[in-house]
């Protein structure tokens, strides 16, 4: 039949999902880090996932295509309903077990899981110095020239930041990590942790550091790092860094992101919590290749 249905652009599509979680019919999916109308008779043709696009991907045309099927959409949010609600009475039930065993055994220790257990590390304050961006960028290219500069500035007088520093395997100096705080995941940092007070803010995809050799130095030194992965992780972060914002004095706030479509889910959630807060604050988005190369 001849209708109107939704279409989707999947050159401005950036994967962030939030289309998925608009369309209650469950027309719309994920596949391969990009929206898809994975089911034309669920779509209804109103549009409630048009608003929902950050990127304007989502438009209407007329064409022919399947009738909706209210009937099965019915059928379908009634079989997800009754799943939820057995998943969650079975959890309930094994919750209920779990607390009966620890009322038996020993209590458990009052802090939980000890990688939860907000801790501030403290770190040297020092300058960066061109011998840390040159090690920086050592790693990335070649170690014999690296022990080159270093005999040079040996035989002119001038002092090299490895003999001091501890080595690596390769001979270049070991690069000191600059994680202010534990833990770093988004899902698992305390809202009201210590560390978040006068802190700048450093939201990353979890690629990112691996991508980009030089990442502490660059980007992790002297903020406080929280990192997630939008595509992997259940759940928007955008609530819990809304409450991070509102609760504590943040002084600035970096979002660091692959290049890749699905990484756009972290920047959005920022956005998102930036404007939900209520304050102004400082942001930026710094963009990350494949190859490590920072784009903008």
């Amino acid at each position: 039949m001849l209708r109107q249905i939704i279409k989707i652009d999947e050159e401005k599509c950036n994967g962030c999902g939030l289309c998925v979680s608009a369309c209650h019919e469950g027309a719309i999916g994920l596949v391969d880090g990009k929206a898809k109308l994975i089911r034309e008779d669920y779509c209804d043709g109103l549009g409630n996932c048009l608003p929902a696009c950050p990127t304007g991907a989502i438009t209407f045309e007329e064409r022919e295509a399947a009738g909706f099927n209210e009937a099965e959409v019915k059928r379908n949010a009634e079989a997800g309903a009754a799943a939820q609600s057995t998943a969650h009475s079975a959890a309930e039930a094994a919750k209920a077990a779990e607390s009966a065993k620890a009322t038996e055994e020993a209590t458990p220790l009052p802090c939980g899981c000890p990688g939860t257990h907000a801790a501030a590390i403290q770190r040297e304050a020092k300058p960066v110095t061109k011998g840390d961006a040159r090690q920086g960028d050592a790693r990335q290219g070649d170690a014999t020239q690296a022990k080159q500069e270093d005999a040079t500035q040996a035989r002119q007088g001038v002092g090299s930041s490895a003999s001091s520093t501890p080595q690596d395997s390769a001979g270049l100096a070991a690069t000191p990590s600059q994680l202010m705080q534990w833990p770093v995941q988004i899902k698992l940092v305390p809202v009201n942790a210590a560390y978040f007070n006068n802190a700048n803010l450093l939201v990353a995809a979890d690629c990112t550091a691996y991508a980009h050799g030089n990442f502490h130095n660059e980007f992790m030194r002297n903020k406080i790092t929280l990192i997630g992965c939008p595509k992997l992780d259940e759940g928007d972060y955008s609530e819990k860094l809304t409450a991070i914002l509102m609760s504590n004095n943040i002084k600035s706030v970096t979002v660091v992101r692959m290049e890749v479509p699905c990484c756009g889910g972290i920047e959005n959630a920022v956005k998102t919590a930036l404007k939900d807060c209520g304050k102004m604050i400082p942001w930026q988005v710094v963009t990350i290749s494949t190859d490590g190369k920072i784009l903008d």
